[in-house]
């Protein structure tokens, strides 16, 4: 009978033994004591989980590998920059794919920060894809622009004339960095510029077509003039912005999209809805800096309708508004460019140093 029972422990699975604690109870002299509890997991059970996790580990390192990424060096639950296989590193030849495997090596994803390839994907764990990878969309950069790959030039002779005739000088043209596109017509071209870097540009034919060169940051034209300004003018052309500093004024900038017909909703949308007015956010840092903005606006609908935005979203408590002068009994001069055309440059001063607080101008 001995033997045969202890032919039945021996023949009964290996265990494992842990110690947990269970149970606290007052002893007689009133400290707790700890009623430990032991729970017995077979040595089998484990094995079945590890040798699961290591077949979890081999497919999903051979899905990896058929697309070309070599995981051999990733930790679980760490970035690793590895080469990417689509674009090879581009031009400078580097690791630039970001790849990440989950703590129990069952999942993966990646995102290479190549500007020019920007490939991206998902291993989920029991992915239901045919092959187990999910692509994921294109990661979006802001695009590298240079004078070069735009085609750009210094003004012409016939461009210069059209802005003097405007009132804007050759060393205000300059130190704007406004240009022309090479070529036939005649195309205005506003560079957008941070850190002096540029970063977009926006085109104006002579008959007011306007377009602005697609996946570039949205940012305000000027932004290098108030970086550090405590007072901000802001206008809705690249023109009116030219004309203030005409008139004295280089801490001014112009927003990039013009105006809205009216004002979009009472509420203001979350940062990420806000789409139109995204040029604010992304200048926030400078914006942020200014006591007093001025807004000098189109004297029309549009125009107003775009202070509103602005005030909303800047503070109406810092910022007030220019009134333009009268242009005869039933009308008044539209915008600074106006301004400084039919009265002049000490005209347009005034006008921005008699703004009034905006809440007041508003008070109906």
């Amino acid at each position: 009978m001995l033997i045969g029972l202890a032919a039945t422990l021996f023949r009964a699975p290996p265990v494992t033994l842990y110690t947990f604690i269970s149970r606290f109870s007052p002893n007689s002299h009133g400290f707790l004591s700890i009623t430990p509890t032991r729970l017995f997991i077979t040595a089998a059970s484990l094995r079945r989980d590890e040798n699961k996790e290591v077949d979890d580990y081999a497919e999903l390192k051979e899905k990896v590998e058929n697309l070309g990424i070599c995981c051999n060096s990733v930790t679980p639950e760490e970035y690793t920059r590895l080469m990417c296989p689509k674009c090879k590193g581009g031009r400078s030849m580097g690791k630039c794919l970001s790849f990440h495997m989950s703590s129990k090596r069952n999942s993966a994803l990646w995102r290479c920060f190549n500007i020019e390839c920007g490939w991206a994907g998902q291993i989920p764990h029991n992915s239901m894809a045919s092959d187990g990878v999910h692509q994921l969309g294109r990661m979006n950069f802001p695009r590298i622009l240079t004078e070069e790959s735009l085609k750009l030039e210094p003004l012409g002779d016939m461009l210069t004339a059209y802005f003097s005739k405007r009132m804007i000088s050759k060393d205000t043209l300059k130190r704007n960095h406004v240009m022309q596109m090479a070529g036939d017509q005649i195309i205005i071209a506003f560079t957008y510029r941070r850190n002096g870097m540029l970063i977009g540009c926006k085109y104006r034919t002579l008959e007011k077509r306007f377009w602005q060169e697609k996946g570039a940051d949205k940012v305000l034209y000027g932004l290098d003039d108030v970086r550090e300004a405590d007072e901000i003018i802001i206008v809705e052309g690249e023109i009116d912005k030219l004309s203030v500093e005409e008139a004295g004024f280089p801490n001014c900038v112009s927003v990039p999209n013009g105006a809205p017909q009216g004002i979009a909703s009472k509420e203001l949308l979350p940062l990420e809805e806000d789409t139109r007015f995204s040029y604010l956010w992304n200048c926030n840092e400078c914006l942020e800096k200014a006591s007093r903005i001025v807004l000098a606006t189109d004297g029309d609908l549009p125009g107003q309708a775009l202070a509103e935005e602005l005030a909303r979203r800047l503070g109406k408590e810092r910022c007030w508004q220019v009134c333009w002068p009268k242009k005869d009994e039933l009308s008044i001069y539209k915008d600074a460019n106006e301004v400084l055309v039919n009265l002049g440059r000490e005209a347009l001063k005034e006008a921005i140093e008699c703004a009034v607080p905006y809440e007041m101008q508003n008070l109906n």
